[in-house]
């Protein structure tokens, strides 16, 4: 993969290129924030690895700027920022995962190759319409379909399966559809999530269909393509 990395830390980054370059990775090191926008605008990548504390330009206005851009690369946000409304805030400023320091290299390729997973699976043919494996959602029309087969969703489901599927092959957390869904502070002893998720399996998934939805024990959920 050819990817970016944002990085001012530099101990932090060399430990990250050094070990993507090991993988066979191109990696593109940029130090700052204004040069990191300038490669993300001006080359294409296959993900982006952006730090949220940057000199120059911050993380997170640096990633706005990205999607103001509509550029699309899927990007890994690394941060010592670990509570809730701080990976709140990077996910919705267009940030795919977000990975808190100190973390394992290990941990950090398996979270990039789940975004970049996300975005071959996940592909928005004209803006309108979001396709996973054999299931398709039109957000024009907002109906859904699998296999040719309709299915009838209601809001807070057709809005759970949108999710879902921008983020598939990732795992989501029930405090990330919490806040990107519901939009009020997590309870941890709500069911409504998993209410919503078997509702929402009990109708994508017809007599004799694979399950597309996961439940990862102690995480959350992943949709998967088929």
């Amino acid at each position: 993969m050819k990817l970016l990395l944002i990085e001012d830390d530099a101990k932090t980054a060399e430990y990250i290129a050094r070990g993507l370059r090991e993988l066979g990775h191109t990696c593109n090191h940029l130090a700052n924030g204004l040069d990191g926008l300038s490669a993300a605008l001006d080359d294409e990548h296959d993900a982006a690895i952006l730090d949220r504390n940057l000199p120059g330009l911050d993380g997170l206005a640096l990633l706005t700027a990205m999607r103001a851009q509509d550029v699309r690369t899927p990007v890994l946000l690394l941060s010592a920022l670990g509570q809730v409304d701080d990976r709140v805030a990077g996910l919705k400023a267009g940030g795919d995962d977000y990975l808190t320091k100190p973390f394992s290299f290990q941990e950090l390729i398996a979270r990039l190759e789940a975004i970049t997973r996300r975005k071959d699976a996940a592909a928005s043919t004209d803006g309108s319409r979001l396709q996973v494996g054999d299931l398709t959602l039109d957000l024009l029309s907002r109906t859904a379909r699998r296999s040719g087969r309709e299915i009838e969703l209601g809001n807070k489901e057709f809005q759970l399966l949108e999710y879902l599927m921008r983020h598939a092959g990732q795992v989501v957390t029930r405090t990330m559809l919490i806040e990107a869904i519901w939009d009020y502070n997590f309870n941890p002893g709500t069911n409504v999530i998993d209410v919503h998720i078997s509702r929402l399996r009990a109708k994508i998934d017809a007599e004799g269909e694979t399950g597309m939805i996961s439940t990862v024990r102690g995480a959350g959920y992943r949709l998967d393509a088929l």
